[in-house]
This record gives structure tokens, sequence and C-alpha cells, in this order.
């Protein structure tokens, strides 16, 4: 878990509440992985609440999603418990809470603004999440940490679940759409810029480009 990335709001407020749980949990028996179930259990019930028009509850509950899914990997580690599989299963879940949120704040959205457009910006939001966690999953592990830091990071999982909690408490959940929307976007073809500038080769393609048959994510489980 060495190369566990934890972003400006996981660093300073996630860790720092899940941390002190993960010390509590790990003298019961609770194993790494029934955290990360019990993690998107708490994804699950934000998108119900949204569903049924419960917008603050959505929201807080999407950012104590957040805060849950930093415990599964203390565990591990206070347990002495990690395996390839639990990062895996933990990035997969991470992946169906993301779309379940945004889909929930689509729902309330058409329910309760009349703002236009909410469909494709929802569907924008989606999309440029789930690509931004690819684009870092593809890229090769020597240039992975740059999208760490600076512009490439700005619309980290843990920033865009915090902002979903903002959103939602301030009642603008589709100004929070749109800003998931560009703000993913914008840095997924960022990464692709950098990327075509200082990993082309001549008469060569770069390792990550290579087709495959499904979804890779990162090894460490931690794309973003």
């Amino acid at each position: 878990m060495s190369g566990v990335y934890d972003g400006f709001i996981s660093k300073h407020i996630n860790r720092k509440l899940s941390e002190p749980v993960a010390k509590l949990l790990a003298r019961t028996k609770l194993t790494p992985n029934q955290a990360t179930w019990g993690a998107f259990g708490i994804a699950v019930l934000s998108f119900v609440s949204f569903a049924m028009g419960q917008s603050i509850v959505g929201g807080i509950l999407a950012q104590l999603s957040s805060v849950a899914d930093g415990i599964d990997g203390s565990l591990a580690r206070l347990k002495g418990m990690t395996s390839s599989f639990g990062s895996f299963l933990d990035s997969v879940l991470d992946r169906y809470t993301d779309a379940l949120i945004v889909l929930g704040m689509i729902l309330w959205s058409l329910a309760h603004e009349s703002y236009p457009g909410i469909w494709p910006v929802g569907f924008l939001a989606i999309v440029g999440t789930l690509s931004l966690s690819y684009t870092r999953a593809r890229i090769d592990p020597e240039h992975r940490l740059l999208f760490d830091r600076g512009l490439p990071s700005i619309a980290s999982r843990d920033i865009r679940l915090f902002l979903v909690m903002v959103g939602s408490i301030a009642g603008q959940v589709y100004l929070c759409l749109l800003a998931i929307a560009i703000l993913t976007n914008v840095v997924v073809f960022y990464r692709l810029i950098y990327s075509y500038r200082c990993l082309r080769t001549k008469g060569k393609r770069p390792k990550f480009a290579r087709p495959v048959p499904e979804f890779e994510e990162d090894a460490t489980g931690t794309s973003r």
C-alpha cells in the first residue's frame, strides 16, 4: 500500500477521521473487505437519499463514504491483511460508488431544479469521473505520480465527493454536477495532452497504449 495517494481533502480531513476509526476496528473481527463493502453501502444510502429527495442527507453520506473508503486500507495495514484482491475490490466498488452518487444527484436535480440540460451535464460528470480514474490507471507507473499533484489532481475523488457534500447542503446540486463535469473532463484532456507530449516515441507506442480486453486498475486500488 505504499503507493496510496491522498488528495488534499483526504490528507487534511478524511484521514484524520478514518485512521482513529480504523484503529478501533482493528480490535474487532471486521475484515478490510467487509469495511470496503461497508463504505459502498454508505454510498448506496447516499444514492437512495438523493432519489428520495433528501439532498442534504445524500451529500453528507457521500462525504461519509469518502471517509469510510480510507478505513479498509488502514485496517488492512494494521491487521497485516493487505492483498491484491482487496485493492482490486476497493477500486471496482469505488467506480460503482462514483456512478451511483452522480446518478442520484441527477435524479434529485431533475425533480427539484429547472436548469436546462441536466441529463447531458450528468452524463459528462459520470464519463469524466470514470475517465479520470482510467487515465491514471493506464498511465505507466513511472509517470503516474505526476497525475497526483498540481492541475492533474484538482478533480481527485476526495475533492469531488467533498464538493458533492458542499453543493448538496447549499441546495445547488446542478451547479455541483456542472463543476464535476467541467473539472473531470478538463483534467482528462490535460492528461491526454501531457501524455502525448511526454510519452510519444518514434516508431514505438507507449506501454500504456497497448490494447487490453477489459478495464485495468492501479495496483494500489487508488486510481483517481
